[in-house]
């Protein structure tokens, strides 16, 4: 088992693990992170039930997405990386969801007031003008987006320490909603716990989240892997906090 594997052995492991789509279940048994109290599927599930038109932006492979029991009669992805594509349209096309290719900072190819639902997990780039424009009044906007810092720890412990912008903070998704014309209803904030217990999970996690550390490859970093897999070894799993935020925000009647 990898918890008696060499160094050498874990880095490979690692290393050669396919990382398509945002399923993580690779990391079962040797990562863990504790999810959010609110529930974002729960959430979601109930707002597809009752909605006609939905958008589900940056779907990944859809594998969010595909666990809602009830989708809206009209329902749309989109994704842009090949890999996440592809899966996403194995995935979600045998249940009547449309799968766009749309890079993630570009406009959305749909017309105004489509959707009376938009949702999106985990998105890397928020296009608050788009969403706005595509809702139809009332429609609601509802997200679970990436924190400000997210698993810090981690990443600098590879590149030491760096100022912690406010791009991705409440506070600013909250500003950038409401110049986009939304009101927000709802804004929560929560740090997760993050364990990693074996180095081929960190090779593996900075491989599939390619924004934590941008110019990660086991060659480059190897010294520092060195030292990861020994603290590992001496003081048990590596601790990072994900950091989460809940949006949900509407826009206004006419």
């Amino acid at each position: 088992m990898y918890d008696t594997a060499t160094f050498e052995d874990l880095l490979v492991e690692g290393a050669s693990a396919p990382v398509d789509g945002w399923d993580f279940s690779w990391l079962q048994g040797r990562a863990s992170e504790q999810r959010p109290s609110w529930g974002y599927l729960r959430l979601i599930s109930a707002r597809m039930a009752a909605a006609r038109a939905a958008l589900d932006i940056q779907t990944g492979g859809g594998e969010v997405l595909s666990e809602v029991p009830k989708l809206p009669p009209v329902t749309v992805a989109t994704e842009h990386w090949p890999p996440n594509l592809r899966l996403a349209r194995r995935t979600l096309e045998p249940r009547g969801v449309r799968v766009v290719d749309v890079a993630e900072d570009a406009p959305f190819p749909f017309p105004d007031e489509s959707f009376d639902l938009v949702v999106s997990r985990h998105p890397n780039v928020v296009r608050w003008d788009e969403i706005a424009r595509v809702l139809i009044p009332g429609g609601t906007y509802l997200a679970q987006q990436i924190g400000p810092g997210s698993n810090r720890e981690l990443a600098q412990f590879f590149t030491g320490p760096r100022p912690i912008g406010d791009e991705r903070s409440p506070e600013r998704a909250a500003a950038s909603a409401r110049a986009a014309g939304l009101v927000v209803d709802e804004l929560r904030h929560e740090a997760l716990r993050t364990t990693f217990d074996d180095v081929a999970a960190v090779v593996y996690f900075l491989r599939k989240v390619i924004w934590a550390v941008p110019d990660f490859s086991v060659d480059r970093y190897r010294p520092r892997l060195a030292d990861l897999h020994e603290h590992i070894r001496r003081h048990g799993p590596f601790v990072a906090h994900a950091q989460r935020v809940l949006v949900r925000a509407h826009k206004p009647q006419r």
